[in-house]
């Protein structure tokens, strides 16, 4: 992902997140969903998805990132929906993934991040199938099987 510096463009009320999860929480899937952000700047993007997740999934606490595919910064913390959230920022995290949790700890999800500039249909896809509690495909090979989403 590209690492510029850009100009933050606040969000309109009709940038609905985009944002797919397996209706049924279960610990026993690879994925419990996925998210196609507009940009690769975590500071714009996480808030919105945050509240979503939250209305979802109940108080989001911590959200852990792979800081090779943000834009910096990379802050500590973000504020959504009136509540701090902290973010965990590892090179270790893989590639096109994100682990989110609730209530110090109690719940605990993995999403996975389709590429900004995905195609719509591509994007789509990915989407459907991250958020299929039968399809217990991980990450890299998701993305792979769907092929070029640029």
């Amino acid at each position: 992902m590209t690492r510029a510096t850009k100009i933050r463009t606040p969000r309109t009320p009709d940038d609905a997140v985009r944002l797919r999860m397996d209706p049924v929480s279960s610990r026993a899937t690879a994925l419990d969903g996925a998210w196609w952000p507009r940009t690769t700047d975590a500071v714009v993007e996480l808030p919105v998805l945050v509240t979503a997740l939250a209305s979802l999934r109940g108080e989001i606490t911590h959200v852990l990132l792979s800081s090779a595919e943000w834009d910096e910064p990379h802050p500590r913390a973000i504020t959504a929906g009136g509540r701090a959230v902290r973010l965990g920022w590892f090179t270790s995290q893989p590639a096109g993934l994100i682990t989110v949790m609730t209530d110090f700890g109690r719940d605990r999800f993995d999403l996975l991040v389709v590429p900004p500039d995905a195609s719509p249909a591509g994007a789509e896809t990915v989407l459907a199938a991250a958020a299929d509690g039968a399809d217990n495909r991980r990450t890299p090979e998701l993305l792979a099987a769907v092929g070029p989403l640029g």
